[in-house]
């Protein structure tokens, strides 16, 4: 059991670190208000991390639980929320000045919206408990569910924080500050390519 924990920690922790929207929100809090509003974003991040990890935990042991309509509903709301953010992040970099920077428990539910609603969680998510249980799905009990939420939130966690130390560096912020209207504009961008990318899944085949 130990090791497909810390397999989990260390799988979870790779996931938060690799390119997406969610890293793109926390270095533009993090460069435009500081450790403090990309901090909150994570903390509420995780939050719909925790969701996604249970809801992958049960569909990959007791599939039929889980509905698909509950997860197209989401995508959608995923894809409209995102742009919702892109379209901040266009009026951002025409009037940097203008958008004040998110405070603590603004951060905070801004990142569990955006967690909840990120349409590449449940996949990633269920591929990461796919490749770290294998053939050992049945491991999965009522019983130690809770530890392989645990063990995503710490992975999840301990890179969350690095990536908003390393957001509110001075070097990030005096970057950010000097090429502000080009980073809201790649933000933007960013944006609304995947919130089409998970629109697409419902075009035909």
């Amino acid at each position: 059991m130990l090791p497909l924990l810390a397999a989990t920690v260390l799988s979870c922790a790779l996931v938060v670190l690799t390119p997406g929207p969610g890293v793109l929100m926390v270095l533009h809090l993090g460069a435009s208000g500081g450790r403090r509003s990309s901090f909150g974003f994570v903390l509420g991040h995780l939050a719909g991390d925790l969701v996604w990890a249970a809801l992958a935990l049960v569909a990959l042991r007791w599939v039929r639980l889980v509905s698909p309509v509950f997860f197209a509903v989401l995508t959608v709301a995923g894809a409209l929320y995102l742009i919702y953010l892109g379209g901040r992040a266009l009026a951002s970099a025409r009037a940097p000045q203008a958008v004040a920077p998110l405070g603590g428990r603004r951060a905070v539910l801004r990142g569990a919206a955006f967690g909840v609603t990120n349409p590449k969680s449940y996949p990633v998510t269920l591929a990461i408990f796919t490749a770290v249980l294998g053939d050992r799905v049945e491991v999965l009990t009522p019983a130690t569910i809770p530890l392989f939420l645990a063990a995503a939130l710490l992975g999840s966690l301990v890179s969350g924080t690095l990536l908003a130390w390393l957001s509110g560096l001075e070097l990030v912020r005096d970057a950010y500050r000097r090429a502000a209207p080009v980073v809201g504009r790649v933000v933007a961008v960013a944006f609304f390519g995947f919130a089409a990318w998970s629109l697409t899944r419902f075009l035909p085949h």
